[in-house]
């Protein structure tokens, strides 16, 4: 008996150790190239007096390029002011290590859509893609995340990551702070 739940106990251990598999919301291969989409993950979640705003990472690989793309979600009744990505935005990550690691915008400007719900609120939505710097990937893979700083057109803004996100939106639970260790694997060549 006891062999038994050694030897189970031995399987389990091992299985909580596996790597996760890749999910992937996109994934072609055609004559024109290569394109890998991750699924949304939450990376930050607020909720304070009738406001609130949801960050969404998503990595991408087009043709041998990796990309972070980030989504900003703001909901609220009241006056959302408007956030805009342009050739100057940067998102700085700050590693566990200390490290930080810079992501340069891809030189689209977008300062997002409004959109407004049946419940009276009114919705913004941003998205921007990053780019990777040389040798960050590296980094990004060996240690947990801390911090994130936005630079916007206008504005800067900072996220403490968490290292374990239960939602409001959605009642998942998400680990932001080792996102690029778990996802990275899936856009690189």
């Amino acid at each position: 008996m006891k062999q038994l739940l050694l030897t189970a106990f031995f399987f389990l251990s091992l299985n909580s150790f596996a790597q996760t598999p890749c999910e992937y919301a996109t994934n072609i291969t055609d004559s024109i190239g290569t394109y890998k989409l991750t699924n949304e993950y939450l990376i930050s979640e607020k909720n304070f007096a009738g406001t609130s705003s949801y960050i969404f990472y998503t990595l991408s690989l087009t043709d041998g390029t990796p990309t972070l793309n980030v989504q900003l979600i703001q909901k609220s009744k009241g006056f959302i002011k408007a956030k805009c990505f342009d050739k100057n935005s940067r998102l700085y990550l700050q590693l566990n290590n200390g490290k930080v690691i810079t992501l340069v915008h891809t030189n689209m400007e977008y300062c997002g859509s409004m959109i407004r719900d049946e419940n009276g609120f009114d919705n913004r939505i941003i998205v921007g893609n990053f780019m990777f710097m040389k040798g960050t990937m590296e980094d990004l893979k060996n240690s947990p995340l801390s911090l994130m700083r936005i630079k916007y057109l206008t504005d800067i803004e900072d996220y403490v990551i968490k290292k374990e996100l239960v939602s409001e939106l959605n009642g998942k639970t998400y680990q932001p702070e080792t996102f690029f260790i778990n996802n990275l694997k899936c856009v690189e060549n």
